[in-house]
Order: C-alpha cells, then sequence, then structure tokens
C-alpha cells in the first residue's frame, strides 16, 4: 500500500477562509497535521486560523515549500482548483468536494496525464495517516494510538467537577458541528450549541435549562450540532453564550477548536488548556496557538497539558517546555485500552477511579478548580475556563 503522507508533508487549504475549511482545518490542526498555509484569491497577504493566506497554490508552493494541497471549493470551481494544484507541480491532491460535474473531472484528468501528481478524490473524506497527519473530513476521535486528546480531556475534567458538586458543571462543546463530545459522555440530547446560538439574545436561565441535556454525574450539556448553521456565528454570540452559561453554573467547561470565531470568544476565561502530547508536528501547533493566546489573553491564564505521555519518547516534557516557553502543568498516561472502553461506552474514565489515567484526569480537574479531596459541597469556588469558564 502506498504511504501518501507522513511526517514530511506540509499541506495548503484552497479555500481556507471558506467555513467548511475553517471547522475541518481547526480540527486537523488540533490532530498534529502541518498545515503551512491556505490559498484564497483576493485575500492573499492576510492571516486565517493564524496560518498566511495567499492568492494562489503557486505562491504558496513558493513560500511555503507545500507538497500537498487539500481542496475545500465549491463544486462549480472545484475543478479549476484542483488543476492549478496539478499545475504548480503539487505531488498530492486531496479534494473532499462532492458533486463536482463529470465533464470537470474530463478536464481534472487531461491536466493529471503526464505529471506526477495523485489526485484523492473528489468526493473524498480524504487521507489519514494514524498519529501523524489527517487531511480531510473524517472523524479522528479514536484514530490516535493512547486515545487522550482534548475532548477526552475536557470531558472527563467536566465529569470530574460535577462529581465535586453535583449540578454545578456544563459542558458546552464549541465544535458547531458533527462535534463528539456527547458520543464521549453518552448522551443523545434534543437541542444543540447552534440551537442556543441562534437564540443567543434569549438566554435567560429558563430558556438554556430547556436546552441542555444530561449527562452522568449531573452534568449539563450543550452538544454540538448534525447541521451547520443556517446563519453565520461570530464571536460576540460565542461570548454571550459563555457569559449565560456562567451566570447559571459554578463550572463552564468548553471543548474548543482552533478557528478565530472561537479563540476571539474566549475573553471570560479564567483559564485556557492547550493538550499537547509528545510528537513533532502537535508540539510545532501547540507552539504557534500558544503564542496567540498569550499575545491575545497572557500567559496567566495559560496552562498546558501533554496526553499519551511517555516517560522514553525522544521529546520529552524538558523539550516541550522549552519549544512553549512555560511549563507543563500535568501530564496523562497513555491507556488506549480504557480510553477506547471509555469512549465506546459513553462512560467517561473518571467514574471509573481506579486506574493511573482516571486519577491524573481527576487530579488535574481538582487543581484547575482548587478542590481538596473532600471538597464541601456547599463551599463556593472561584471558576475556571479553558477548557474552564466558571462564575466567580
Amino acid at each position: 500500500m502506498a504511504i501518501l503522507v507522513g511526517r514530511e508533508t506540509r499541506v495548503i487549504v484552497q479555500g481556507l477562509t471558506g467555513r467548511a475549511a475553517t471547522f475541518h482545518v481547526g480540527r486537523m490542526l488540533d490532530y498534529g497535521t502541518h498545515i503551512v498555509g491556505g490559498v484564497t484569491p483576493g485575500k492573499g497577504g492576510s492571516r486565517h486560523l493564524d496560518l498566511p493566506v495567499f492568492d494562489t497554490v503557486a505562491d504558496a508552493v513558493s513560500e511555503t515549500g507545500a507538497n500537498a494541497s487539500l481542496v475545500f471549493v465549491p463544486p462549480d470551481r472545484a475543478a479549476e482548483a484542483m488543476i492549478e494544484a496539478i499545475g504548480a507541480g503539487v505531488p498530492l491532491v486531496v479534494c473532499v468536494t462532492e458533486r463536482v460535474p463529470l465533464l470537470d473531472m474530463v478536464r481534472v484528468r487531461q491536466a493529471l496525464d503526464g505529471t506526477r501528481t495523485r489526485l484523492v478524490g473528489p468526493n473524498s473524506q480524504g487521507v489519514l495517516a494514524p498519529r501523524i497527519a489527517q487531511l480531510g473530513v473524517m472523524s479522528t476521535a479514536s484514530a490516535a494510538k493512547g486515545g487522550v486528546g482534548t475532548t477526552t480531556v475536557a470531558t472527563n475534567v467536566a465529569t470530574a467537577l460535577s462529581q465535586s458538586d453535583r449540578g454545578s458543571t456544563i459542558f458546552i462543546d464549541l465544535h458547531l458541528a458533527y462535534g463528539d463530545a456527547a458520543v464521549y459522555l453518552g448522551a443523545e440530547p434534543r437541542f444543540s450549541v447552534i440551537d442556543a446560538l441562534e437564540n443567543v439574545h434569549r438566554l435567560d436561565k429558563a430558556f438554556l435549562t430547556g436546552l441542555v441535556g444530561h449527562a452522568r454525574a449531573g452534568l449539563s450539556l450543550l452538544a454540538s450540532s448534525d447541521r451547520a448553521s443556517a446563519t453565520p456565528i461570530d464571536s460576540a454570540s460565542v461570548r454571550m453564550l459563555i457569559e449565560s452559561a456562567a451566570r447559571h453554573y459554578r463550572y463552564v467547561v468548553l471543548d474548543v477548536p482552533r478557528s478565530d470565531v472561537m479563540i476571539e470568544a474566549l475573553e471570560p476565561a479564567t483559564r485556557l488548556v492547550i493538550v499537547a502530547n509528545q510528537e513533532l508536528a502537535t508540539v510545532r501547533a501547540a507552539t504557534r496557538l500558544s503564542a496567540a493566546l498569550k499575545q491575545r489573553y497572557g500567559k496567566e491564564r495559560l496552562a498546558v497539558v501533554v496526553s499519551r505521555f511517555d516517560f522514553e519518547a525522544e521529546i520529552g516534557q524538558a523539550d516541550v517546555e522549552r519549544v512553549l516557553g512555560t511549563s507543563v502543568a500535568h501530564t496523562f498516561p497513555s491507556n488506549y485500552r480504557i480510553a477506547l472502553e471509555a469512549l465506546n461506552t459513553g462512560r467517561p474514565v473518571v467514574l471509573d477511579n481506579h486506574n493511573k489515567l482516571a486519577a491524573a484526569l481527576t487530579g488535574f480537574a481538582r487543581s484547575l478548580a482548587d478542590i481538596g479531596e473532600t471538597p464541601a459541597k456547599n463551599e463556593r469556588q472561584t471558576g475556571l475556563l479553558g477548557r474552564l469558564t466558571g462564575r466567580r
């Protein structure tokens, strides 16, 4: 079987600034994919998702050394985008666009003749190299060995906080569509975060209570939707949702995608947590995100944790701290079997606190909230956000 992507793959995204690309590229960056820029004609010289944007594929390849292109372009323009990438000599082109006209694909096939370019798609979910890179729209919830990523940390932190004070915590999945948190929590809510954001000016306590679902340990949940929003969602609306939730819950735990809209909405945050691991691409991505968050919100609110931690890994904790310029607040051991079982059963790891992974996740949640081993239920704590934001 041919290996199409690896650690050396440098990806550009055609159509980077569009809504679909923004959502999926955020997940790709979280996975550790080495994305070096994007292409949107007319927007060259700008930045999106903290990535440089170019007017043409040729410019992007010249400036970044990209050797793969991912096409997020509407059907009527997808063929031209693929032909442009082929003409620029990109070795791998992945197109996820559906319903590209047949005659347009005839032109793409002719453009491929005599070139070294490999085309995957169109109408493709993409290409996945586990633990290395994701190019496309597939879910990678359990594609990484070790099974402890951002959503695992966030859902377990929320569950641990709710255990300490039942009914005190709400979890909000800010992956607006097709997020995985409800699966991790074993919940099937009727309403979603999009329902809240599309009615953000009505979010009094009664309306918010009517929208939230419920998971184990008394955890309230605003889950991701199975549909895209009918109207664009801006950072002001997301901020209003966070502030409304913080008025009615002691702790608000957020699973935050890497997008400009979401990052700009985190002003209410009292704590921002970056979940990294010991893979080079992920450390690089965490470095970019850390710099952006420090610049906007200050380093005092920022914490870095390392998942799937391996004492014998080539990249050690000291290396991560040196590159990110901050100490690692917590590490979580790798335990693929336990993490996968928790995902498949929808039962967070911390509910069965008899292994090192559960103990580490519970300990981290308690340290964020400054909760002792036997917390007093009537004692009011300072809230958090970072995945945590809370009410003071």
